[in-house]
């Protein structure tokens, strides 16, 4: 989990003076973005070429996953082949490098417009999703986001990459416990949105619910 903080700028933004603000939570990749976050990520941070020779030697993990079905375990084999060894530092300036160019090329301006109306009317804004937090930080940063809820990667006593997962990939109902995690074990959204499977937990949980709602595409 990641607190994220950002002071409005905006002087006739409403103060919200409920003592609870509404809870809203968004899923980032394909609800937010039109496309993939991480996997974009990776390939712009290792290039065309390292790209193609990466996907080959994943090949047997791909095959496996038709059987067990397990996005995490895919996932860290992702991050064994082309994050093992990295510093966090490195990382993140990285991940902040990458959200300064392709914001613009990702984000859904008609998600982004329900974003803002949500946070105009003083709701406490979140995104949960199964991408990598470190990657995914500097975007939430970028729209105002209050908290972030993501995959977290696992480091080594040297701030390296180990090339695995620390802690459940956060999707399906591993996202209703990292909020319940969070915000206790009650918690109720005035809103949800998401785009797959590995949402529907959350929007269960929520008020008002958007399930592929978003169809905008960068300008």
């Amino acid at each position: 989990m990641s607190e994220i903080h950002e002071a409005s700028e905006d002087a006739h933004a409403p103060t919200h003076t409920e003592a609870s603000p509404p809870l809203v939570a968004f899923d980032f990749d394909g609800t937010l973005t039109v496309r993939d976050s991480f996997t974009a990520f990776l390939k712009w941070r290792v290039g065309g070429g390292r790209w193609t020779m990466g996907m080959i030697r994943l090949a047997p993990a791909a095959l496996s996953y038709l059987f067990h079905r397990d996005r995490g375990r895919i996932k860290a084999a992702a991050i064994r082949e082309f994050l093992k060894g990295v510093p966090q530092e490195r990382l993140e300036a990285q991940a902040r490098t990458f959200a300064e160019t392709h914001a613009q090329s990702l984000f859904r301006p008609d998600a982004l417009a329900v974003w803002r109306r949500w946070r105009a009317q003083g709701a406490r804004m979140v995104i949960v999703t199964a991408s990598p937090d470190i990657v995914v930080a500097p975007f939430a940063r970028g729209i105002g986001a209050d908290l972030l809820i993501g995959t977290k990667l696992a480091y080594d006593l040297n701030g390296k990459v180990v090339g695995g997962l620390s802690g459940p990939n956060c999707r399906g109902p591993e996202k209703v416990v990292r909020l319940r995690e969070t915000f206790g074990e009650r918690v109720k959204l005035a809103a949800a949105y998401g785009d797959t499977s590995g949402d529907t937990e959350m929007l269960a949980i929520a008020q008002e619910r958007g399930y592929r709602i978003f169809k905008g595409k960068p300008v």
